[in-house]
């Protein structure tokens, strides 16, 4: 897919998400929205993956180490065709198995279970180290949230990753400067991020999140560094696309009522249809 397919996708995604937590009552929008970009460009460009075989030994590997944001993944899971398109409208329904956080058991398409801030990376690098024990040419990748980075399982984790010269990993930091309630600035602030991963041992790259064509090049094989895992912090925006969600941290966990959410959808349609002409 060409990045201006790949941004058509991504709105569309985002109004599937949009649309299911209106319903639902219920949703991590904000960091939905700002990791959809992402999201979108690993499963329709980047990874290798079999909807139709979700196990297949040599796929790459997602863990969506924020895993607040399932619905994103959910969704895209279904464009993918992993689960039914028409599942989506059951998200957090009563016995539903789309949760508000992923279930490796539940879910085709879902590697690990995800929740308790922290955790992905460690899982990832164990992945990855699986794949140089077996000489197997799979990648790992991880997604987490910059909030989340405030954790130090992260840190215990980035420092294996480069002890063992995981070349296969990829972590892309979410950085929409927000977490739950406040500003990371205001919490425990981390930035600038790039130079302290360096310090580490990881090749480091910064993107925009948003632009298909930084996020695509800058995940492409041909970028990975030999000896190195790498990190890319991605600059993004909670709620982006939607004019009063874009970093306010007040919707980290809303709902929008009815009158936002009719505003957020023609907002998102109108940036579909601003694409076509352009």
């Amino acid at each position: 897919m060409t990045p201006e397919d790949l941004r058509k996708l991504a709105n569309r995604i985002r109004r599937r998400d949009l649309q299911a937590v209106f319903e639902a009552g219920a949703g991590h929008i904000g960091g939905e929205m700002s990791v959809t970009d992402i999201l979108t460009a690993l499963y329709f460009k980047i990874m290798h993956v079999e909807p139709k075989n979700p196990k297949a030994h040599q796929r790459d590997r997602l863990v969506l180490s924020k895993g607040h944001t399932a619905l994103a993944l959910y969704v895209v899971l279904a464009e993918k065709g992993f689960i039914p398109s028409e599942e989506i409208s059951t998200f957090l329904q009563h016995k539903s198995r789309l949760n508000g956080h992923p279930n490796r058991v539940k879910v085709p398409g879902v590697e690990t279970n995800t929740g308790p801030l922290g955790h992905g990376l460690p899982i990832g690098v164990g992945m990855a180290k699986a794949a140089k024990l077996n000489g197997e040419r799979w990648r790992t990748f991880v997604i987490t949230g910059d909030g989340e980075m405030q954790e130090g399982s992260n840190w215990e984790a980035i420092m294996a990753a480069a002890q063992f010269k995981l070349d296969n990993l990829t972590l892309i930091i979410d950085h929409n400067r927000l977490q739950q309630g406040a500003r990371l600035a205001d919490t425990n602030n981390l930035a600038p991020l790039a130079p302290k991963l360096e310090a580490f041992g990881w090749a480091v790259e910064e993107i925009d999140g948003h632009d298909m064509d930084q996020i695509c090049a800058a995940l492409a094989t041909d970028t990975i560094t030999e000896g190195k895992p790498k990190c890319i912090v991605a600059h993004t925006n909670k709620g982006q696309g939607i004019s009063f969600m874009s970093d306010n941290v007040a919707w980290h966990h809303k709902v929008p009522n009815e009158e936002q959410y009719k505003q957020a959808m023609a907002e998102l349609e109108a940036a579909e249809l601003e694409g076509a002409m352009e």
